[in-house]
């Protein structure tokens, strides 16, 4: 059985897991995140098994002593897959699959066979793929000494292993999804370009895994995005207009959850989406106040922006689930010496301080709008509405002909719009800083 055989398979698997307690800080894994990954992939997990070390066994991982008791748990409960809580080499995958008779998933391919469920859009999709065989092609074995050289009439010579066929259409595969990738991402960046030359300003929500991402942008946005209460619950991105009252129009972004030690090849397969990050111009950074590891999750956070080269953007640093907190916090916000927002407190779950992340986002953009005063004909009651909609008005009256008077906010590109219509008697700019 091959290592992402189990990916097209939805039934309940039985699983034994395996958790190495080890002494170096930067080896160890989360117990408890362990248990929610796996229960988002799917399993039923019948056992499991943990150890200290000090280093990894080259052969197994845990050592022959462990191995055989792990192998015993895999023949009492007649277990489907073992689950490792650390990635395995290829050697160490292989080992331990032909010693224990059955499949053997470490902590990669667990978060890899998540992502499969998970992805929905066909980019999604492409990246989860190229993902899986990409890792798939450093870990094929032989599995058919039977067929050690194909051939018969018409075939005769050297020819060649089946491994060598399989390593062949997985190389093809994959140019063929990084093909079909570029395509989709040249049409992304398109997009991207596009928003930027509306200068619309971009706010994009990062944040741990399961921290409450969706929840908090369905909120923000109205967008009715998938949230649950799982390990990547949803992994495209998307993209909303949304108008902050004193700030004008901008687009709200959500990404995928980042998580400890995400593997090198899972940032590179979802580049795209987050890229989101790179090219926002704020950072809104949720952390769930509540869990007890909120510091080394802030910190695994930090590493995946700065590895996709977002360390120099903006952060607003946001505490959700404070309704979880003991004793309780109610919603605020925290400014620096100079009056900008750093922290806003809030439960997106209640929607206990949404509205003061609203304001404190719009404060972010304020000083690039213009004090404008606009006149209207009086016959231009469509043109009237579409102010409503347009900008953020100061003050509204009419002259002694019936034309509406109006003093508001406009972004430069509103102004640039506004400027256009017939229906505009008279317009000038008060000031280009918003009051």
């Amino acid at each position: 059985m091959e290592l992402f055989d189990r990916l097209d398979r939805h039934e309940m698997e039985r699983a034994v897991l395996v958790h190495v307690d080890f002494h170096n800080e930067a080896d160890r894994e989360e117990l408890d995140e362990f248990h929610e990954l796996v229960d988002s992939a799917g399993a039923k997990i019948c056992q499991l098994i943990t150890t200290k070390r000090q280093h990894p066994d080259s052969k197994y991982f845990v050592g022959k002593g462990k191995a055989e008791e792990i192998k015993d748990a895999v023949a009492l409960h007649e277990a489907d897959v073992v689950i490792f809580n650390h990635a395995l080499t290829p050697a160490q995958e292989r080992n331990l699959s032909r010693y224990l008779e059955c499949q053997v998933l470490d902590r990669v391919g667990l978060i890899l066979d998540i992502f499969a469920q998970r992805a929905r859009s066909h980019e999604g999709k492409l990246q989860v793929e190229l993902a899986q065989l990409k890792r798939m092609s450093t870990r094929l074995v032989r599995g058919w000494s039977h067929l050690d050289r194909q051939g018969g009439i018409g075939a005769r010579g050297p020819g060649e292993t089946q491994l060598e066929t399989d390593r062949r259409l997985i190389q093809g595969r994959i140019k063929q999804l990084e093909s079909r990738i570029e395509k989709v991402r040249k049409q992304r960046d398109l997009g991207r370009k596009a928003r930027q030359k509306s200068e619309l300003p971009a706010i994009t929500i990062v944040g741990y895994t399961n921290a409450g991402k969706s929840t908090l942008f369905n909120l923000m946005t109205s967008a009715g995005v998938y949230a649950e209460d799982r390990l990547f619950a949803t992994l495209d991105s998307t993209l909303r207009r949304v108008r902050l009252p004193g700030a004008g129009t901008v687009i709200f972004a959500d990404t995928v959850g980042f998580i400890r030690h995400i593997p090198h090849d899972l940032v590179t397969a979802f580049r795209s989406t987050l890229e989101e990050t790179r090219e926002a111009d704020l950072l809104i950074h949720l952390i769930d106040a509540a869990d007890p590891h909120r510091e080394e999750k802030i910190a695994d956070v930090l590493d995946v922006i700065a590895e996709v080269g977002a360390q120099d953007v903006p952060q607003l640093m946001v505490f959700n689930k404070i309704d979880k907190l003991e004793p309780a916090v109610e919603p605020k916000v925290d400014v620096d010496e100079h009056g900008t927002p750093i922290r806003v407190w809030l439960s997106a779950k209640s929607g206990q301080g949404v509205d003061l992340l609203m304001d404190s986002v719009a404060s972010f953009f304020k000083g690039a709008f213009y004090t404008v005063s606009l006149t209207l004909d009086v016959k231009a009651g469509k043109r009237r509405a579409e102010l409503y909609e347009l900008g953020t008005i100061l003050e509204e009256g009419y002259d002694e002909q019936g034309n509406s008077l109006f003093k508001m906010y406009l972004t430069r590109q509103e102004w640039e719009q506004v400027q256009q219509w017939q229906e505009l008697l008279e317009a000038k700019v008060l000031s280009d800083e918003a009051a």
